[in-house]
């Protein structure tokens, strides 16, 4: 049974990291629109904030989760964009103090679970390692856009291994998402992570794999960059299929980043490259 506390505290950090980005934005900067259409940097720390308490009510009180489910399946179109409707509409100081207190409260209880306890959500049953690093992946993708509004470069990290290995566990969700039948066989990745370690997943001899930048890896598994702009390589057909429609969270398919986006500002990678599409849990907007 893995220990969930390193990722509890990778999603603190990330969590900081994002705080010092929007701690001193000004009222107008709160409002510019983020790459995730009709969203601005409001929209998306109230997106998280929510999510943060759906998260928390699904560590410590099933029965209230169960009614927000209820509330989603009656809306499924529309509930994610009304809650963060919600929280956008607070004064900046209020909506900051509410994230701030959501998540320091889903920390605690998530560092306080039973060993091997699973939690309800939108999708199956998590763990509390599972539960951070969902809410580490969705962190970061929601900063990637915020960042992008701001005109902001963030040095990547090595918290991105939570994100990669993500990206490649959700292989197969990719597929039966849009009614596709995944591979048999597994992928081989390699990945390139910012400390300069090499991070690696599924048989070294595999035909399929995929090569490049863990940081444009994430990017692509979040939909957070067109993969024209991104320095990912691919070997074998079923390999190049997967980088077209891989995504690291729950719900439907994402819309991704549009092909032009490749040509245009820097999306967090210092060169040219960016959840367009929704999602009930993870950063598909």
């Amino acid at each position: 049974m893995a220990d969930p506390t390193p990722v509890i505290d990778d999603l603190r950090a990330e969590n900081g990291e994002l705080d010092l980005l929007v701690a001193e934005l000004s009222p107008k900067q709160w409002e510019l629109p983020t790459p995730a259409a009709g969203w601005t940097v409001a929209h998306q720390i109230a997106h998280l904030a929510w999510t943060d308490r759906s998260a928390l009510l699904a560590v410590t009180d099933p029965g209230a989760f169960g009614a927000l489910v209820e509330k989603a399946l009656a809306a499924p179109a529309s509930f994610v964009d009304e809650g963060a409707e919600e929280g956008a509409a607070l004064p900046p100081a209020d909506l900051l103090a509410a994230w701030r207190a959501g998540r320091t409260a889903l920390r605690e209880a998530l560092l306080g679970a039973p060993p091997g306890a699973r939690f309800p959500w939108y999708g199956p049953p998590m763990s509390a390692a599972s539960m951070a690093t969902a809410r580490l992946m969705e962190t970061w993708a929601h900063g990637q856009d915020i960042a992008d509004a701001l005109g902001v470069v963030r040095p990547p990290t090595d918290r991105l291994r939570h994100v990669a290995r993500l990206g490649v566990r959700t292989r197969d969700f990719a597929y039966g998402v849009r009614g596709l039948t995944p591979p048999a066989e597994e992928f081989r990745v390699e990945l390139l992570a910012p400390s300069g370690e090499v991070w690696t997943y599924g048989p070294e001899g595999a035909a399929q794999r995929v090569t490049g930048p863990a940081l444009d890896f994430c990017l692509l598994v979040t939909q957070r960059a067109h993969r024209a702009g991104l320095a990912l390589t691919a070997t074998g057909p079923d390999a190049d299929g997967w980088l077209d429609i891989a995504q690291a969270f729950a719900g439907p398919p994402g819309t991704g980043r549009p092909r032009e986006a490749a040509d245009g500002p820097a999306r967090g990678t210092g060169r040219p490259a960016e959840e367009s599409g929704r999602s009930s849990q993870g950063a598909g907007r």
